[in-house]
């Protein structure tokens, strides 16, 4: 497992170290997004600096995006493996405001829309509310 891990991180351009790692199995290990306080509570021991770093990192080289799902902290979830996180790339979200997980709907895209003349989109967030199907039965 930690081979292929590596490899993720290689492919990626960034360099395998231990807490980077960590962090990535982490991430291949969730269902939902994951916010830095989560992960601190999983790596007691790692500082909350490194563990920022790790996730600058490895958004900075599109392995894993950052989602604004109004919680007012940041929650990350990993990329498709041909993901360059331009807006042809960004889907919807889904915040379950019970469970206050948020998930990737990467079936569904940001809708493409009109902007006047000389507007250019930087980034875009598209977060549905309402209640997961967890929650839900």
């Amino acid at each position: 497992m930690n081979e292929e891990i590596e490899n993720i991180l290689t492919n990626k351009k960034i360099k395998p170290t231990a807490v980077r790692i960590l962090v990535l199995k982490e991430l291949l290990s969730q269902s939902k997004a994951i916010n830095l306080f989560e992960l601190e509570k999983k790596f007691e021991k790692v500082e909350r600096t490194t563990l920022f770093r790790t996730l600058r990192t490895f958004v900075q080289n599109n392995l894993i995006h950052e989602i604004d799902d109004g919680t007012r902290a940041a929650k990350y979830a990993l990329c498709d493996d041909d993901c360059t996180c331009k807006i042809d790339d960004l889907h919807l979200h889904f915040f379950c405001t019970r469970c206050k997980k948020t998930f990737c709907l990467r079936e569904n895209n940001i809708p493409t829309i009109q902007l006047p003349d000389n507007f250019l989109v930087e980034t875009a967030s598209f977060v549905v509310k309402g209640i997961c199907n967890q929650c839900n039965s």
